[in-house]
């Protein structure tokens, strides 16, 4: 049975029955994860732009796959190492599908982030650039540059800790040398509007995949 493990923002949405795998016991076992509160459940929707996708997509093998959110929040390097390690095994489980949720910059005065270099162009272009930095980053699969990008530009990616950890994961897989083969990709870039004057503002949208051979 295919386990889809949602790395990010959380909260139930029916799409019909789901079943939680046992492994969520071996993953409360480490210590390490706790249940939300019922706040935390209510405030939050991302997954609610996920699941019917999933849902749709998965149609064909309906009730023959199980869903694991997995809440993430501001958690320090040390800690995305910690979370990427406990995840690391079952990233490297075929039967384990992740995805890892995350829009990239948040540009506008209503987001506090006006980054802009000059250089690049206009507005928007100062914006792209800034997101096509993190993500050859995040192709090359290295988390302590995506951290160190982080901490340089501030930028608004709102699921940079999912992304880390998932970077962790990725590393921790390449130091136990397994021989297992990766490649990250990502395959569309967007932004909600092009920023060309201070009181402009947007969101940008990247979509990859990382595929394990």
């Amino acid at each position: 049975m295919l386990d889809i493990i949602i790395v990010g923002h959380v909260e139930p949405t029916l799409i019909g029955k789901l079943t939680l795998p046992q492994f969520y016991e071996k993953l409360y076992a480490t210590g390490a994860f706790d249940t939300m509160s019922l706040g935390t459940d209510e405030a939050e929707h991302s997954i609610e732009m996920h699941l019917p996708y999933i849902a749709k997509v998965m149609e064909s093998r309906r009730n023959q796959f199980t869903i694991i959110p997995i809440l993430v929040g501001s958690l320090s390097p040390e800690k995305e190492q910690q979370y990427g390690a406990i995840l690391s095994s079952y990233l490297a489980d075929p039967e384990n599908l992740f995805v890892v949720s995350s829009d990239f910059c948040h540009w506008g005065k209503r987001f506090n982030y006006t980054f802009y270099d000059k250089s690049c162009g206009k507005i928007w272009q100062s914006i792209e650039a800034l997101d096509k930095t993190a993500m050859n980053i995040i192709e090359q699969m290295d988390p302590a540059g995506f951290t160190s990008y982080l901490r340089d530009y501030q930028n608004t990616i709102c699921g940079r800790h999912p992304i880390g950890v998932l970077l962790n994961a990725i590393g921790c897989l390449r130091q136990n040398g397994n021989g297992v083969k990766m490649d990250m990709k990502f395959l569309k870039y967007a932004q909600s509007s092009q920023c060309v004057s201070p009181t402009d503002s947007s969101v940008s949208y990247a979509a990859g995949a990382l595929v394990i051979h």
